[in-house]
């Protein structure tokens, strides 16, 4: 017989190692207690929601709730949250179930939580993310209302021991500095208040242009905070393409790295619209490669969209294997409601 299991909401500090434990089963990078807690100190402490002007849900605001055992353990979280960029009327969702413990209920009193939550707000559209090989978690969401909107991929790139060659990287970059296109780390153009502008105007235009982007770009505050100085944030690691001749931020790429693998992630690379087509990307990409060679990383690892054609055929060019993908799922909140109602009779 299942141990009876509680629902309840989480509890900080006490829940974080056992939070810790259940999301590391999940993630496909680790994460610590210590990290969580840091984020959470970055976190709006009081939520505060409202209807806009067409009556949708704006604003932000969070719930957390686990799911323990008869011996405390942490089996099952729940995280249902806006921010103040969220698409109007949408709430983002996490759901995290053992894997010991599926097939028990957990799952669905998880989402039941979170519906009761995002109607009382007055959501409308609620999103999230499965992993494209987790065949029951897919179940689980078609049966549940949820239907499958995009595909994203990751990828990895393995470095090994040896400096990776790139022969066509002198050329490229030569080539983008007879034009005046100069490729330079953040800490290398210096860290003040006007460059940094400088960067988030170039995430404020091209974040817009990603497949799939949705609500509205943070300001500059939480910028820094949700997409600069994440976790493995290092000024030496955010590469710039700089016109030279206007003086002018072209594009960015930033890379975290993840000490408890020892490998680097591309947390985003954009280019402005007018600077597409001339190679930038790919030298951004090279250059990343080589910067993660050089500081020892065992790999580098990127996400994208399906629907992101031409950054995908440059990883693929540069030798990225492709690892298991995750699906974007949403539904409207009344369906998720009827269905569990119809499960439960």
């Amino acid at each position: 017989m299942p141990n009876p299991i509680e629902l309840r909401p989480l509890k900080v500090p006490d829940d974080y190692e056992g939070l810790a434990g259940l999301l590391n089963t999940y993630l496909s990078e680790p994460i610590s207690a210590q990290r969580l807690q840091e984020d959470d100190a970055q976190l709006y402490e009081v939520g505060h929601t409202y209807k806009d002007d067409n009556g949708l849900l704006a604003g932000y605001d969070r719930t957390r709730y686990v799911a323990v055992n008869a011996d405390g353990r942490i089996v099952g979280y729940v995280w249902s949250w806006r921010a103040p960029w969220t698409e109007p009327g949408y709430l983002n969702n996490t759901v995290v179930v053992d894997q010991d413990c599926r097939g028990q209920g957990i799952g669905r009193r998880l989402v039941r939580h979170l519906v009761q939550w995002g109607e009382g707000l007055g959501a409308v559209k609620l999103v999230s993310e499965i992993w494209d090989d987790d065949a029951g978690a897919k179940r689980f969401a078609l049966r549940n209302g949820f239907v499958v909107e995009r595909h994203m991929f990751e990828s990895v790139l393995e470095l090994g021991e040896t400096q990776p060659d790139i022969p066509e990287a002198p050329e490229l970059l030569e080539k983008l500095a007879s034009d005046g296109i100069l490729i330079r780390s953040f800490a290398e153009e210096g860290i003040t208040e006007d460059n940094e502008r400088r960067l988030y105007e170039v995430y404020l235009e091209t974040l817009r242009d990603i497949p799939g982007f949705m609500g509205e770009v943070p300001d500059q505050n939480e910028w820094r905070k949700w997409h600069l100085q994440v976790e493995g944030y290092a000024p030496e690691r955010v590469l710039l393409a700089i016109d030279s001749r206007q003086d002018r931020y072209a594009a960015v790429s930033n890379l975290l790295y993840k000490a408890a693998t020892n490998g680097m992630y591309h947390e985003y690379t954009g280019v402005r619209r007018e600077y597409r087509g001339r190679s930038i990307a790919r030298a951004l990409k090279v250059r990343a490669i080589q910067l993660a060679g050089q500081q020892g990383a065992s790999y580098l690892k990127t996400d994208n969209d399906s629907f992101n054609g031409p950054i995908l055929s440059i990883n693929q060019s540069l030798g990225y294997v492709p690892l298991r993908g995750s699906y974007r799922i949403a539904a409207d909140l009344q369906t998720v409601k009827t269905a569990i109602i119809d499960i439960d009779s």
